[in-house]
């Protein structure tokens, strides 16, 4: 007998996985109105392609692969409208300078950063994560969403490119600014402390 696809129950999509779907888009979109209606828009969208689910995956996984292209929609139609005005005109040039200030002559760290005791288990403390995330929220959202996709989804620099529609040097800049705020709002709030 053939594996069926489980039954269609918009509620209980909601019940068991809104939730995730909730702190997934906000953690994506920093916007709690945005998070609602993108979880909001999937469930439609997944009522409406509910025939053709072919039960290969979980739902929650299905789910959260329409929120996904939900929250992509989002911020393309996001990118056609000027948010920011760039610190500079020559991207190389600024990124010339971030690595002048941070390394020496011999490419070591000019200031080097702070032990953070035993790495292994400061990773499995949730203080940690809840302080990780606190510090993902402040960067820049752009730099935020750039060092998301690049590191906790695992997008090489011309997937991003193409769906942030900037260039290379672009990503690598906002990567570069993303891990530098990352590295020091950790130091400011987490490291040193004992593990």
């Amino acid at each position: 007998m053939a594996n069926s696809p489980p039954t269609c129950d918009p509620a209980a999509w909601l019940t068991e996985h809104g939730d995730y779907l909730y702190r997934y888009a906000l953690l994506q979109l920093r916007d709690e109105a945005a998070a609602e209606d993108a979880v909001q828009e999937t469930l439609l969208a997944a009522l409406g392609a509910w025939a053709r689910f072919s039960g290969k995956s979980s739902v929650r996984t299905w789910l959260t692969g329409i929120l996904k292209h939900k929250i992509l929609d989002l911020f393309r139609s996001r990118a056609k409208e000027p948010q920011f005005t760039p610190a500079s005109d020559d991207p190389e040039a600024e990124l010339a300078l971030l690595e002048q200030a941070l390394f020496d002559a011999t490419g070591h760290w000019a200031h080097p950063p702070r032990t953070w005791g035993d790495p292994e288990s400061t990773l499995e403390q949730q203080r940690f994560w809840e302080t990780f995330i606190r510090c993902l929220e402040e960067l820049a959202p752009t730099h935020a969403r750039i060092f998301h996709l690049r590191e906790m989804e695992g997008l090489g620099t011309d997937e991003i490119c193409k769906e942030l529609e900037i260039t290379s040097t672009n990503c690598w800049v906002m990567l570069y600014r993303a891990r530098l705020g990352l590295q020091q709002c950790l130091e400011t709030r987490w490291g040193g402390q004992p593990a």
